[in-house]
């Protein structure tokens, strides 16, 4: 009979962790390799961000896994690569934006080992947050609408695949609209000769810079947007599921594997929040003991993934762009969904949240510093000009 029952409860959860894998690097590795790309990163630079990003996700979300007997899955943060889309090459180029990486980290380690500092992050109100969030994934968001308008022929097999999919299996909605995207640029647009040549992924090491408007510009918003849509629901959903992991530990090895890959190009390690729930819940197994082999198998699958992170980049470097944003918005809806909710749900932060989202969304900075901050300050003012009216 234990036999019989070994490999069993052995295959759901690796199923579960290999199925989480792919859905989480199927959905999200377009805007990962725009987002470093948006910031300056050679398409040899951020195959190499991709690789560190995948190489340190599964490493660390199984030894986690393996030391705690909970299932910690660890994710690359897709909003704060979106974030990076938004906010442009900064003064300095792509070391700047490590640099700006590195801080991001540091702040994430901070908010690990100093107490008062994770409450003061915790603290600062979703609904600014989520509007900043909302504010950044407007744009990009809109890509599928100006893809159709412009390429209708080749858009919309991409965008009706999508539908179809989320209406009928939810969870392969966006690996699906990947699938038909790849298809449509193997065999109805022109790539390059020699595009594909090197796929072969190689770490590149990129020496920081630390600039002061890419640390405002970048490392601020992007430690807030994976403090706030990333770590916390992540907690949430393991909180849930019936588990209670220390958070110290897990915020101060996020953050320090974070810096280790942002010298080889990757912007951040969090908590995941989305393919977390395929880990933790009922689907990895009955037993909620065993279910930490969920994310052991995940880690595993997140390394062999990571072999195809220089073929990835290269592709994406060599299809048309407009199609790749076009699937990258559609990705990222579901986010943008969320963060509006979460921007407009109390009545008292409302306004100030509309103009934190207005505000990011605009793109204009000042300064050199980008919209997302300014989206903060603007609306993290108002809201504190209300209250301090309210309290009269």
């Amino acid at each position: 009979m234990r036999k019989d029952t070994a490999p069993r409860t052995l295959l759901q959860p690796v199923t579960a962790g290999f199925l989480a894998a792919l859905v989480g690097f199927g959905s999200a590795f377009p805007i990962v390799l725009q987002g470093l790309a948006g910031v300056g990163a050679s398409p040899a630079q951020a195959a190499s961000g991709l690789l560190a990003l995948c190489l340190v996700t599964g490493l660390l979300g199984a030894a986690h896994s393996i030391a705690t007997r909970q299932p910690i899955s660890i994710a690359w943060s897709t909003p704060g690569a979106a974030l990076l889309i938004a906010t442009g090459v900064p003064e300095g180029g792509f070391p700047a934006a490590v640099g700006a990486f590195i801080v991001a980290a540091a702040l994430v380690v901070a908010a690990g080992l100093w107490r008062p500092f994770g409450r003061a992050v915790v603290a600062i109100p979703m609904g600014l947050a989520s509007a900043m969030l909302a504010g950044v994934l407007l744009d990009l968001c809109l890509a599928p609408v100006r893809a159709v308008g412009a390429l209708p022929e080749l858009a919309l097999p991409i965008v009706v695949t999508w539908a179809l999919g989320w209406r009928f299996a939810r969870l392969y909605a966006v690996p699906l609209a990947v699938l038909v995207t790849v298809l449509i640029i193997l065999f109805a647009t022109p790539i390059p000769e020699g595009a594909l040549a090197d796929i072969w992924p190689n770490p590149v090491f990129v020496m920081p810079e630390l600039t002061l408007p890419a640390v405002v510009s970048i490392a601020v918003p992007l430690f807030i947007v994976t403090m706030a849509s990333q770590n916390v629901p992540g907690l949430a959903v393991l909180r849930g599921n019936g588990y209670q992991p220390e958070v110290a530990p897990v915020f101060v090895s996020t953050g320090l594997f974070s810096a280790a890959s942002a010298l080889f190009g990757g912007h951040a390690v969090n908590l995941a929040a989305i393919t977390a729930a395929l880990c933790a819940g009922p689907e990895a197994h009955p037993d909620p003991a065993r279910r930490y082999l969920a994310p052991v198998a995940a880690g595993v699958a997140y390394v062999l993934l990571g072999l195809f992170a220089g073929f990835a980049a290269s592709f994406i470097a060599a299809s048309p762009p407009l199609l790749i944003q076009a699937v990258a918005g559609l990705a990222l809806l579901s986010s943008l969904a969320g963060a509006l909710a979460g921007a407009l749900g109390r009545e008292d932060e409302r306004l100030p949240a509309v103009v934190t989202f207005v505000t990011t969304a605009s793109g204009v900075g000042f300064f050199g510093i980008g919209s997302a901050f300014w989206g903060l300050v603007a609306g993290g003012l108002l809201l504190a000009l209300g209250r301090k009216g309210a309290a009269r």
